[in-house]
């Protein structure tokens, strides 16, 4: 077996996008294991280290060498390669040449296909150190950089100028040049606090030397939990709980290499601005950390982290406090500039905003919206009226300032200004909840208004883009059509909406101009919808067999639709559930081959075998028990009675012949059948159901 080394490798860089490090740092992993796993060179493992300036893999217990392989070549058929007298013939010669050895030492290789001539070898594995520059080079044209740089003079190309490379194998330096620079063992530390080389006398010596002496945290994990550590211990000195960010925190780590948080404070006057916006302005502009008391309410603090330890934090202090005083005093300007016209008085200024070319200006959109959300409010138990005026104002906020500086703030200034205006709570909640939820995971909309208003402006997206030709494909979804038919799905299901979705898709359809013809798209739109229901349950770990159950029977109510997927579930689990999904296959296929005419009733006169009329009398007795219950939605206790059929049905299935001669007799048992299927699918279509 071959000696096993650690392997350092190293790219000392400027400083790289903070918000691509992660991304680069594993990439850069991924792919020097692909390369060892194609070289057949098996590490114990990959340690990935990251920060500003620069990316490192640690690569334990590498073998020194390839291991040695045999080869096999085959030539000729024995047939072909000797004569008669078992002299060689030119084919076995010419064979024996190209392999370097006489015939004699040729081996013989029998196969299901016959006996040929094969020659044996051992290639050598070649030296680890030897391959590393060149996995190290793929790794690094590998790495997802949308735009490559060029600096100085050089014609190599990478995400930023490279300084140094560090390839250390054992106590061995790899010879070779990565980027147009010379592999050593000089790693560089902290570019202020230790700016000269650091020597690595082995790779196991780069995380502690560059912390001990470099002033560099290189792991990136570890000086993540440090930053946040630091920042929580800052606002509890302050009275109060930071509040942190993942990607804020993300970003400043790969920001920073010696991470050193400093608090700071600001004019109290501030606080009269909504505090969303003095956030957004903290985290997004300054990469700051808000604080906020024990009630939730902002601070007149933030916290800093500063990349180097200093004589005077007072200054570094100070310095922030200036930089910030600007930012929060634009925010004040726009939150009293704005509050100056109200939200009604801007939606004129909507007609020149156009959401889609075909499809009109967003005022066009809010007026759709506006008669579609008061059809739902009215459904789901909301006020017609404040959903329909929150929707003429929904959009309106996108003209104010204070959103053009900060757009992730839509939808919630249009809360605080719709609020400002004087209009009824429940209208200004509901322009804010209408965006609802933003992203994978986010809160829903809590008021029947923002509900009502959440699912008109997504169903008028999605019939809208659909009914021009522009719905998602592959990975294009420039519309974010997929979100917003999840958001649908989660919507109804999980808020308990019992709305019709298709009676809703053709509302919406409605009410665009009857020359796009948006009536032609419902059906395709529903289906859209249906396959992020298919997505949303999968997540959920429900088999795909159950959801294609459901799916089936085409529920056109989202929340009906959970309901019996929950039922299935619970079927799923009973002992005669294995016994009726066999049993329901079976009729679904003796149905769907038979071509005469099948009665809607069963005429009890013409059941002649006991089996056939103990099955119909049980069917009769549970039809009438669990019909008010399928009416009512209450999936789980129906088919929990419909699983006492499972006796009588196996029964059936082996004492009565339906495909009787008979043709009255036969199409009688068809009825049977059908009645029988009927029932159970007006749950599922359970012959879907894999055991």
């Amino acid at each position: 077996m071959s000696e096993a080394r650690d392997l350092l490798i190293e790219i000392g860089t400027e400083e790289l996008p903070p918000k691509a490090l992660r991304k680069l740092s594993t990439a850069f992993a991924e792919g020097v294991e692909k390369g060892l796993q194609e070289a057949t060179l098996g590490p114990q493992g990959i340690v990935a280290y990251a920060a500003p300036r620069r990316l490192a893999l640690l690569v334990r217990k590498l073998p020194t060498a390839q291991a040695d392989r045999e080869t096999v070549r085959r030539g000729p058929a024995l047939a072909a390669a000797f004569d008669d007298d078992g002299c060689p013939t030119q084919a076995a010669l010419g064979f024996a040449r190209s392999c370097g050895v006489a015939v004699e030492q040729l081996d013989q290789q029998e196969t299901a296909k016959g006996s040929w001539l094969s020659f044996r070898a051992t290639v050598k594995g070649e030296a680890t150190a030897g391959l590393i520059p060149g996995i190290v080079h793929q790794a690094l044209a590998g790495l997802p950089i949308p735009r490559r740089m060029r600096w100085g003079d050089r014609s190599e190309e990478f995400v930023r100028p490279v300084h140094w490379v560090v390839l250390l194998f054992g106590d061995e330096v790899i010879d070779a040049e990565i980027l147009g620079i010379q592999a050593d063992r000089y790693t560089r530390g902290h570019r202020f606090h230790h700016p000269d080389p650091i020597y690595l006398a082995e790779p196991e010596a780069y995380l502690p030397i560059l912390e001990s002496e470099g002033y560099v945290l290189a792991d990136y994990s570890l000086r993540r939990e440090a930053i946040r550590a630091q920042v929580l211990e800052q606002a509890e000195k302050l009275g109060g709980r930071a509040v942190i960010d993942d990607e804020l925190l993300n970003e400043v780590t790969a920001l920073v290499e010696w991470p050193v948080a400093i608090s700071g404070r600001f004019d109290d006057a501030f606080l009269q601005v909504p505090s969303e916006a003095l956030i957004s302005s903290m985290q997004d502009h300054q990469k700051y950390f808000p604080v906020v008391d024990g009630d939730g309410q902002l601070m007149a603090n933030f916290i800093t982290v500063a990349n180097l330890v200093s004589k005077d934090p007072q200054q570094i202090q100070a310095g922030n406090e200036r930089v910030i005083r600007p930012r929060l005093a634009d925010a004040a300007f726009f939150w009293d500039q704005d509050r100056k016209q109200t939200l009604e008085q801007r939606a004129d200024g909507l007609r020149s905003m156009i959401f889609q070319e075909k499809l009109g200006s967003l005022y066009d959109k809010q007026e759709r919206v506006a008669k579609l959300a008061a059809t739902i409010a009215e459904q789901i138990g909301g006020k017609a009226a404040w959903a329909e005026r929150a929707a003429r104002l929904c959009k309106c906020d996108l003209l104010t300032s204070m959103v053009y500086e900060f757009p992730e703030l839509q939808g919630i200034m249009g809360r605080y200004y719709a609020s400002h205006d004087g209009e009824p709570d429940a209208v200004a909640n509901a322009i804010e909840e209408h965006y609802r939820p933003r992203f994978a995971g986010d809160a829903l909309p809590d008021s029947r208004e923002g509900q009502a208003l959440a699912i008109a402006d997504r169903l008028d997206s999605l019939t809208g883009i659909f009914a021009i030709g522009q719905q998602p494909s592959g990975v294009r979804d420039p519309f974010a059509l997929r979100r917003a038919a999840l958001g649908l799905v989660r919507l109804c299901i999980e808020r308990e909406l019992d709305i019709d979705l298709e009676a809703l898709l053709n509302e919406a359809a409605a009410g665009f101009d009857p020359a796009l013809n948006a009536a032609s798209v419902t059906d395709a739109v529903f289906s859209y919808v249906m396959d992020r229901l298919r997505a949303y349950y999968q997540d959920s770990g429900i088999r795909v067999d159950l959801i294609d159950a459901v799916l089936a029977t085409r529920p056109v109510r989202l929340l009906d639709f959970d309901r019996r997927v929950r039922a299935c579930q619970v079927f799923r689990q009973l002992p005669e559930a294995e016994s009726l999904a066999a049993a329901n296959k079976r009729i679904a296929n003796i149905l769907k081959k038979t071509e005469q005419r099948i009665p809607e009733q069963v005429d009890n006169d013409l059941l002649a075998d006991p089996a056939e009329k103990q099955l119909a009398e049980q069917l009769e007795q549970l039809s009438a028990r669990v019909t008010p219950l399928l009416e009512a939605g209450d999936y789980t206790p129906a088919l929990k009675q419909l699983a006492g059929l499972r006796a009588n049905v196996d029964t059936f299935f082996d004492q009565v012949m339906v495909m009787v001669e008979d043709d009255r007799l036969r199409a009688n048992r068809l009825a049977l059948l059908q009645r029988l299927g009927r029932l159970f699918l007006r749950v599922a279509d359970l012959s879907r159901l894999q055991s």
